[in-house]
């Protein structure tokens, strides 16, 4: 911007200085036609004229231009801060949302887990109570056979001959 604003002062200048050389034949008076009448005029003048009033009225477009584009900027970075304020501020309550929801389901998960254990810690006891009742009919069973042996070797009345083995038999 600042190449051009340079350029146009240089322009300008030159241009004052081609009118300021050549003033006797810019100010020359000549007939001039508007289309429905005839006037006497300078050339050279009107033409100059003509040329400054078109400077003007681009030079105004020019700051009209830039001076709503840098109001239109300026709203849009307004709108955009706010929109950013709008968008941390639903990241925010997204992130406390998902906190409490983490916090919930760390929760449940920890109730399961308790739950798990109650039902496993049952059913060892229980399974331990049945492994005991077991083994206690498998005694039981064990010392009955033993008796039905030790009964049928006494009828049969070699249960001294075994005494006296078992005496002199190693245990194992």
């Amino acid at each position: 911007m600042r190449i051009r604003t340079i350029l146009l002062v240089v322009a300008m200048l030159l241009l004052a200085g081609f009118v300021a050389l050549n003033v006797d034949e810019f100010s020359r008076v000549s007939m001039l036609s508007l289309g429905f009448t005839t006037v006497e005029m300078s050339l050279g003048l009107v033409m100059l004229l003509l040329l400054v009033v078109a400077t003007v009225v681009f030079l105004a477009s020019t700051l009209y231009l830039q001076s709503t584009n840098l109001l239109e900027t300026r709203r849009y970075a307004r709108e955009l801060n706010t929109q950013r304020e709008l968008a941390d501020k639903a990241e925010a309550s997204r992130f406390t949302e998902l906190r409490s929801y983490l916090e919930v389901q760390a929760l449940a998960a920890q109730h399961r887990e308790t739950a798990a254990a109650t039902v496993l810690a049952e059913r060892f006891s229980q399974q331990q109570q049945a492994l005991l009742a077991r083994l206690e009919q498998s005694d039981n069973a064990m010392a009955a056979y033993m008796g039905q042996l030790e009964d049928r070797l006494e009828r049969r009345g070699g249960i001294r001959h075994l005494e006296k083995d078992s005496e002199t038999m190693p245990l194992v």
